[in-house]
């Protein structure tokens, strides 16, 4: 693995240093899986508080799964529900829910759930996923044990939205399952809820208590997570990013580890101001095409991270949804491109106008400290300065990293289109609009290639490579593998024999 930072040898020493300062611990040890997560730890998040770490996405997603959750393959799976039906124009899903209690030990019901679901998607709601259900009408209890979504129009791409883990069943703050969690220290000990339905409930609490049968989740630093896998203190790592990646290069341990979900999503660089330079559709679009994308991607040396051009993912899109719309710059070479930009921006200056360096949001990472690197080279070949910030400041260009939440050709114009950290262009947001609420399929496919046509001449966005997201596992872990999905579900972290 190689990785080539512009200037930062110190904070590479400094990241190793602290991954050799942690005692050795004992390889092969069992009894609880280890999982260490990059990011905080709280048992008490919920799916109101807004986005998750991924220390809590990955508790929630064992303590109080959705409706249908992912397998470790990144597949759908049964969740609190386990069957379901779709009626045949598409509009209507039905789910009856297993047996299950909430930690205080009352029964879960219908009721309960659709209230719950109701909540994550109310105006005031911070749900990181309030809204990318524009097509929900109602949800309801049909009974005790059954529960309807019912949709405006079809969206066979729903259940990939509710197996999110921020879509997790919680009922102020008690989970269901599949598993309970235990506060011990730092950590969290999460074991097997005994089946409510068990002939013998004594031989299936003490099955739950085995000890084998445990997962011990720590939410901890990028260099603490990784000195815990190198020292036999962890079996496995989860929620990496581009931002701590070169924690892992600083790691030592070996390549063959390390697991990269092969993710569709937005990664790059949203417009949230539209003044002064930045206020011309050219002059963004001279920002778009000045990046070397390719050099860029290089820079942290992992072949499985690839530059993208779109404004949509490519996606495994079941529905025929239109392929993404690929700009005609990137039809020409490196230099072409960069001479491009360059002739606009001279072109402004030769107006007399000044150009205030943008104000570019990155994490404060390693990995965004390089990504700003060379970023801000590419923009300043061209002739524009720049400035960076930290994500929560003012800023005229801010980082999105996300992974496309399902299959919906429509997810990434959304995102793109009229936020609270993107610009708005209301000719591509009617389009939008209209090919949410559009029942027709083939109607829809065109309403999504001229809402993108539309935001691809707006330039609101600089596309820069598919989202990353890695993990390290041990050989023990042999059910974290890569998926589409980047979900690594701590029930399936060891594969279960045939």
């Amino acid at each position: 693995m190689r990785f080539i930072p512009p200037a930062t040898p110190l904070l590479f020493a400094a990241s190793f240093a602290l991954l050799s300062l942690a005692s050795c611990g004992l390889f092969g040890e069992r009894g609880p899986v280890r999982i260490a997560a990059i990011g905080p730890l709280n048992p008490a998040a919920t799916p109101l508080g807004g986005e998750l770490s991924s220390a809590n996405a990955a508790l929630l997603d064992a303590t109080s799964q959705g409706l249908v959750r992912y397998d470790g393959e990144g597949q759908i799976d049964t969740g609190l529900a386990d069957r379901w039906t779709v009626t045949t124009d598409g509009r209507s899903y039905i789910f009856r829910l297993r047996e299950a209690k909430w930690t205080n030990g009352r029964k879960v019901t219908a009721e309960d759930v659709a209230a719950i679901l109701r909540s994550y998607l109310a105006p005031a709601s911070r749900h990181v996923l309030k809204n990318d259900f524009p097509e929900i009408e109602t949800i309801k209890a049909m009974t005790d044990t059954v529960i309807e979504i019912r949709l405006s129009v079809p969206q066979p791409a729903i259940l990939e939205l509710l197996a999110q883990p921020s879509m997790a069943i919680v009922n102020r703050g008690m989970g269901w399952g599949p598993m309970r969690a235990r506060k011990i220290g730092r950590a969290v000990l999460l074991s097997p809820v005994p089946d409510p339905l068990a002939e013998d409930p004594e031989a299936a609490e003490a099955a739950a208590n085995d000890p084998a049968a445990s997962i011990e989740l720590v939410g901890t630093s990028p260099a603490g997570a990784l000195a815990r896998f190198k020292n036999g203190y962890a079996d496995g790592v989860i929620g990496g990013r581009f931002s701590t990646l070169p924690y892992f290069a600083a790691s030592n341990i070996g390549r063959s580890r390390l697991v990269v979900d092969p993710v569709p999503g937005l990664f790059g660089l949203s417009f949230v101001r539209a003044e002064g330079f930045l206020a011309i559709d050219a002059n963004r679009d001279a920002l778009v095409r000045a990046i070397r994308r390719e050099r860029l991607i290089e820079a942290f040396g992992l072949a499985e991270w690839q530059p993208q051009v779109t404004l949509r993912p490519a996606l495994y899109a079941r529905d025929g949804g239109p392929a993404p719309l690929v700009p005609v710059w990137a039809e020409y070479d490196e230099a072409s491109r960069l001479a491009q930009a360059k002739r606009v921006v001279d072109a402004w200056r030769a107006a007399g106008r000044e150009i205030e360096p943008p104000r570019i949001a990155v994490p404060d990472t390693p990995g965004g400290r390089i990504l700003f690197a060379y970023v801000s080279a590419d923009f300043k070949a061209i002739g524009v300065p720049s400035q960076r910030v930290p994500m929560a400041a003012a800023a005229d260009l801010r980082l999105i990293d996300e992974v496309a939440p399902n299959d919906d050709a429509l997810w990434a114009l959304r995102r793109l289109s009229c936020r609270r950290d993107t610009l708005c262009n209301r000719e591509a947001q009617e389009l939008i609009d209209q090919a949410t609420a559009n029942i027709d399929a083939g109607q829809r496919r065109v309403q999504v290639s001229e809402a993108e046509a539309v935001l691809g001449r707006y330039a609101p966005f600089i596309p820069l490579a598919t989202p990353l997201r890695w993990s390290v596992a041990s050989q023990r872990l042999t059910g974290l593998r890569a998926n589409g999905r980047a979900q690594h579900p701590l029930n399936h972290v060891i594969a279960l024999p045939n």
